[in-house]
């Protein structure tokens, strides 16, 4: 469950959801938990690599 809950909030990073959203989509009572352990902010490689990731799955790329 741990992990899973990192990548979700890293996700919602690499998705520029708001850090008030996702705390609460994580159900964290403190802002700074969400984004000092549950939050990894992705590089330009990492976001061009989760748009491909998008692409093979079927998501249509965002414009």
């Amino acid at each position: 469950m741990h992990d899973t809950r990192h990548t979700c909030g890293s996700l919602l990073a690499a998705l520029d959801v708001h850090p008030r959203i996702a705390m609460q989509i994580l159900r964290h009572s403190k802002i700074a938990v969400t984004m000092e352990v549950y939050t990894h902010v992705p590089s330009e490689a990492t976001r061009k690599a989760l748009r491909k990731l998008g692409k093979h799955l079927g998501q249509q790329e965002p414009a």
